[in-house]
């Protein structure tokens, strides 16, 4: 056994099970394992292992493209999926016999496949489908025409409050409800308008439940949906519940209740989820977690088996695993209480969950009254290297327990100091865990010779309403507080050189970065990672996450300038001595590059050691599912600047090497 330090190249090596979908009987699990192929792709295949563990996982669909939502026919016979094979990147539904064999493409549609939903008899399948009006009047959405080729619009002419999210436009694309007759291919639309259809769920009839953002004066300025039902054949629609909430899913029960999120719409950003239930027969409404101080998970994964509901909530430092009765009255059990589950799914007295730890990243798990590990794709990787396991701190802030994690180097020798890396979360309204998609950032940096440190301030998601909100208009202050007097404690270990401290996060993280380099001189270098900079500009490029400045901070640009300037990072820079990086992704609409751009300038415009980095073709998910080749370089980067400010490290300034020069994308790989 060796016991080779972890290096951001390693990602090339390292396998994520990013879903896990177990068949009706409860005793075959169906698990997405995703890879990378190249430095620009990834490849994304079914697995199939024993809901027992009882044996190894054998691949089932073949290793070429990305495949995607695999799901069970009603008598698990077969298995319906996504997947981009043959089809240059759209995404088409296939079907294979559970026994194995070849998969067969069931559609040919110009705007892919997603959502996709068997109704219970297994002969069709609901799904749906993103295309433009000329697309639809012209059967594309049906029938693809080989002839038909989509452009972009030039120029592109906007008139919604929302036109773009995460890195795409929508250039009047709008997501419909459709359904596929299995025996002969033919393709239905149930939906049409402008307006988006989603999550399509069949009800026992065979008729189907979808959702739809309610008519309301400016649709993409609100958060309401409206939860309707439609017969399958077509015909009109009838309205059954309305739901607040950023991005709602429905799941339904055999019963015919059904569960979704509703988030207060008062300062929504704010807001915790809860879960609800709805009775069609009855007309009532339970609030599952009325009584549970946690929001439900941002993944809004929602599983029923046999009356019983199965959710995700941040809940102290993990990503639990829970089961609610909902009957008389509501009992609510943690099934699985460490760990970060990702997504849940139940059947046949069988819960499923991909599920990272300090140990290792996502592999799948079943419970059925006790945990099983079903997969451990990265063993081999994980016995040949020297990897860290974090410690769980807790520590005070201003008369609040909060929790922290730290990583020592894993070659760590008794007596010897090492610097310190602070990191900070995104959100703000999200988690950390001592797993969850950073390990392999923390654990290069820890493999390079620095401790690293991690927490939840005031803000996070799982310790309360009234943590969540903590933050409310006053980001900076407060969020800095809390990681100072973590970094304070991790600091004050004889382990850690206190005068050698780094900083980097991202989104929300890359706005804390920004703020804390221009209010404290403590870090001899940062990295700013696609962060909010200036919260006016940020509001006004931003895709539907403009609600954080309205919720978070009840202002808005023309009403309170002056205020949110002084909560922008830019608005600092002439106090900034901190050398850092700017790190933006070029298709990141979420926080557009602008803010990236501005920030980057301010600092140049006062002789601050900078440096802008831009990805492009990236989003905002570039750190999670960026091309391969630029989540390793983003990591390299970081390194590569801290190393050069480091006194522990034999390295020059990057700003005084070449643009790539130890980094993979300069080895003319």
């Amino acid at each position: 056994m060796s016991n080779d330090p972890v290096e951001a190249a390693d990602y090339h090596d390292l396998v994520r099970v990013t879903d896990a979908r177990v068949a009706p009987d409860g005793e075959t699990v169906a698990v997405l394992r995703e890879t990378p192929d190249t430095g620009e792709a990834y490849e994304t295949t079914v697995y199939t292992v024993p809901a027992d563990g009882s044996d190894d996982p054998q691949r089932f669909t073949a290793s070429e493209g990305v495949d995607a939502e695999p799901r069970w026919s009603p008598d698990g016979d077969r298995l319906a999926f996504v997947s981009d094979r043959g089809t240059e990147g759209t995404p088409q539904l296939r079907v294979v016999p559970a026994a194995g064999g070849e998969s067969e493409r069931v559609t040919d549609v110009v705007g892919g496949v997603a959502d996709i939903a068997w109704s219970p008899d297994g002969t069709r399948i609901a799904f749906t489908q993103t295309t433009r009006p000329e697309e639809r009047e012209a059967g594309h959405d049906i029938e693809a025409d080989e002839a038909y080729e989509r452009e972009e619009p030039d120029p592109r002419v906007e008139d919604r409050t929302v036109y773009r999210a995460f890195q795409s436009y929508f250039d009047g694309g709008r997501s419909h409800v459709y359904v596929v007759d299995l025996a002969s291919g033919d393709v239905r639309r149930l939906t049409d308008g402008d307006r988006d259809y989603k999550s399509p769920v069949w009800a026992d009839d065979g008729s189907l439940y979808y959702i739809v953002k309610a008519d309301a004066p400016d649709p993409d300025d609100s958060i309401e949906f409206d939860i309707e039902r439609v017969p399958a054949d077509g015909g009109d629609a009838d309205h059954v519940q309305t739901t607040t909430d950023y991005e709602p899913r429905l799941a339904v029960a055999d019963d015919g209740r059904l569960a979704y999120p509703r988030t207060p719409p008062e300062r929504s950003s704010m807001r915790q989820t809860d879960l609800c239930v709805f009775d069609p027969e009855t007309g009532e409404e339970t609030v599952v977690t009325a009584d549970l101080d946690r929001a439900l998970h941002r993944s809004r994964s929602l599983a029923w088996d046999d009356g019983d509901l199965f959710f995700l909530t941040p809940d102290s430092g993990h990503v639990t695993v829970r089961r609610a009765t909902v009957d008389d009255g509501t009992d609510i059990d943690t099934l699985v209480g460490e760990g970060h589950a990702t997504t849940v799914h139940a059947a046949g007295g069988t819960v499923t969950f991909p599920r990272s730890t300090a140990e290792h990243p996502d592999d799948a798990f079943a419970y059925d009254g006790e945990m099983s590990r079903l997969t451990a794709f990265n063993a081999e990787y994980l016995d040949s290297h020297a990897v860290a396991v974090p410690e769980s701190i807790t520590f005070e802030s201003e008369g609040h327990e909060l929790d922290g994690w730290v990583l020592t180097p894993p070659e760590a020798e008794p007596g010897e100091t090492y610097p310190l890396v602070v990191e900070v979360h995104g959100g703000p309204h999200v988690t950390w865990t001592a797993g969850g998609s950073m390990w392999h950032e923390f654990q290069t940096l820890a493999a390079r010779g620095y401790v690293v440190f991690w927490s939840n301030p005031r803000g996070s998601l799982g310790y309360g309403a009234d943590f969540a909100q903590a933050i409310a208009e006053n980001w900076g202050e407060v969020t800095m507080t809390d990681v100072l007097a973590g970094a304070d404690v991790v600091a004050d270990r004889d382990i850690v050189d206190a005068d050698q401290q780094f900083l980097t996060g991202g989104s929300f993280g890359g706005y804390m970065t920004g703020w804390m380099v221009g209010h404290t001189d403590r870090f001899e270098g940062a990295v700013a990672q696609r962060g909010v900079f200036d919260l006016a500009s940020f509001y006004g490029s931003t895709d539907g996450a403009y609600k954080l400045v309205e919720g978070d901070y009840d202002a808005l640009p023309w009403e309170d300038p002056t205020f949110l300037a002084e909560h922008s990072p830019v608005n600092y820079v002439d106090d900034v001595e901190t050398p850092t990086l700017v790190v933006h992704a070029e298709k990141d609409y979420r926080v557009p590059v602008c803010n990236g751009e501005m920030f980057y300038r301010c600092l140049r415009k006062q002789g601050v050691d900078t440096r802008l980095v831009r990805y492009p073709r990236e989003g905002h998910e570039l750190s999670r599912s960026g091309e391969p080749a630029h989540v390793v370089d983003r990591i390299e980067r970081i390194v590569r600047w801290f190393d050069g400010y480091s006194e522990y490290h034999d390295a020059d300034r990057a700003l005084d090497r070449e643009r790539n020069d130890g980094l993979s994308a300069g080895d003319g790989e």
